[in-house]
C-alpha cells in the first residue's frame, strides 16, 4: 500500500453525458514518480478520464460527480481560469496525432516559445535556455535551422517528439499520454516509449499512459488498470497482469496478444528501456 504522501493523483469518479453514464465509480491513483499504465479498448472511458483529470470535458453536456484530487487539491471545484493555470504548467498532455496537435502556420520556434510564454514572462534567454534543455532532452537539434521548420517538414516521429518537448518545457508533475503512440510506425513507438521512460526516470516525473494496446504499455508501466465499458475491473504490477491476469476481460486482452510476446516480454521490454 503506497502512503498518502506518496500519491500525486487520486480519481474518484463518475462521468455522465446527459443521462448515459461513461465512468461508473472509477478509482485510481497515481504514485509519485511512478508510470501508470490505463488499458481499453475503444469506447471504454480512457480518454473521458483523461478529459475529467485536466478539466476538459465539457461542463454543459457532462456531470463528474466524486472528486479528483491532485497534489491534495480537488480539482473537480477548480473554476475554468484555475484550471488553464495548472494545464501546461503542472499537468500536460500528449495527444495521439501530433501533425494535427501542432500549429501547422506556426514554425516549431514560435510554438514553443508560446508555451513557455503561456506561464512565464520571464527574459528572452530564460526562454531560450528552457526551450533548449526541452529539445535536447527529446533528442532533437535546438539549433536555429530546425527551430525554423514547420510541422509538416518534420516526420512524424520528430513532430512527436516535439509535442513532448512542449508538454514537460515547464517540467510538470504529471504527465498524461492518451494513445501517444498509437498513430506511429512500430520502430518509433518503441523510440517514443523508452523516451517517456527515460523523461519519468531522470525528472521524478508521474505518467498516466493510456492506451488500448497491452503489449505497448509493459515496458514502460509499473502499474497496469484495465478499464472495460466504463469499470476499473483489474488493477496490479505490470508483472501481475501479465503473469496471473484474474478479470475475464483482462485474461481474454491476454489472449488476444501476439503468441511470440510471451509472459517473460513484459519484464524483458522494461529492462531495455531502463537501460537507456
Amino acid at each position: 500500500m503506497a502512503s498518502a504522501e506518496n500519491i500525486l493523483l487520486s480519481v474518484n469518479v463518475s462521468v455522465r453525458y446527459g443521462n448515459k453514464p461513461v465512468l461508473k465509480d472509477v478509482r485510481l491513483a497515481v504514485r509519485r514518480g511512478e508510470v501508470l499504465g490505463l488499458v481499453g479498448q475503444s469506447g471504454s472511458g480512457k480518454s473521458t478520464l483523461a478529459l475529467a483529470v485536466l478539466g476538459l470535458l465539457d461542463r454543459r453536456r457532462s456531470r463528474v460527480e466524486g472528486s479528483i484530487e491532485f497534489e491534495d487539491r480537488d480539482l473537480t471545484r477548480f473554476s475554468e481560469r484555475q484550471m488553464r493555470e495548472l494545464r501546461g504548467r503542472e499537468l500536460a498532455l500528449v495527444l495521439q496525432s501530433p501533425l494535427s496537435s501542432l500549429n501547422p502556420a506556426l514554425k516549431i520556434r514560435t510554438q514553443l516559445r508560446e508555451a513557455w510564454r503561456a506561464h512565464v514572462s520571464s527574459a528572452s534567454h530564460d526562454c531560450d535556455n528552457a526551450i533548449r534543455a526541452a529539445l535536447e532532452g527529446v533528442s532533437l537539434p535546438a539549433e536555429a535551422d530546425f527551430l525554423k521548420k514547420y510541422p509538416s517538414q518534420m516526420s512524424v516521429g520528430q513532430a512527436q517528439r516535439v509535442l513532448i518537448a512542449m508538454a514537460v518545457l515547464h517540467r510538470p508533475a504529471l504527465l498524461i499520454a492518451d494513445e501517444a503512440t498509437s498513430a506511429l510506425d512500430v520502430i518509433t513507438q518503441s523510440e517514443i516509449l523508452a523516451l517517456f521512460s527515460k523523461l519519468s526516470r531522470e525528472r521524478g516525473m508521474s505518467m498516466l499512459y493510456i492506451s488500448h494496446d497491452l503489449a505497448s504499455v509493459a515496458g514502460i508501466c509499473d502499474r497496469i488498470v484495465i478499464l472495460h465499458e466504463g469499470e476499473i475491473v483489474e488493477c496490479g504490477t505490470t508483472e501481475q497482469i501479465f503473469s496471473q491476469p484474474q478479470h475475464p476481460h483482462t485474461q481474454r486482452l491476454m489472449a488476444a496478444l501476439p503468441k511470440i510476446f510471451d509472459r517473460s516480454a513484459a519484464n524483458s521490454a522494461r529492462k531495455a528501456a531502463a537501460s537507456l
